[in-house]
């Protein structure tokens, strides 16, 4: 099960806080590498580093249960995903 409860190891509670920092770092990498020209919104890698970050950050709020930047992910990685296909 994802969900936290006081029975949780040490080594997962990390590996979930890592997972969920990898995953803000990451959409904040294509947000910063767009905004300052490094990629285009029409580079693949873009959506595609929306995509992985919005995946860790919806696995930490699954295991934190704190839905609502859950549901915000969900449709963060949808949009992401949409737009690759269509690449």
């Amino acid at each position: 099960m994802l969900y936290s409860n006081h029975m949780d190891s040490p080594a997962r509670k990390i590996a979930i806080e890592i997972v969920g920092w990898y995953g803000t770092v990451t959409i904040l990498t294509a947000y910063v590498l767009l905004n300052f020209g490094y990629l285009q919104p029409t580079d693949v890698l873009y959506p595609f580093l929306n995509a992985i970050g919005a995946l860790g950050l919806i696995l930490v709020s699954l295991y934190k249960r704190t839905y609502q930047p859950g549901i915000l992910n969900v449709i963060w990685i949808a949009v992401a995903i949409i737009t690759l296909l269509q690449m």
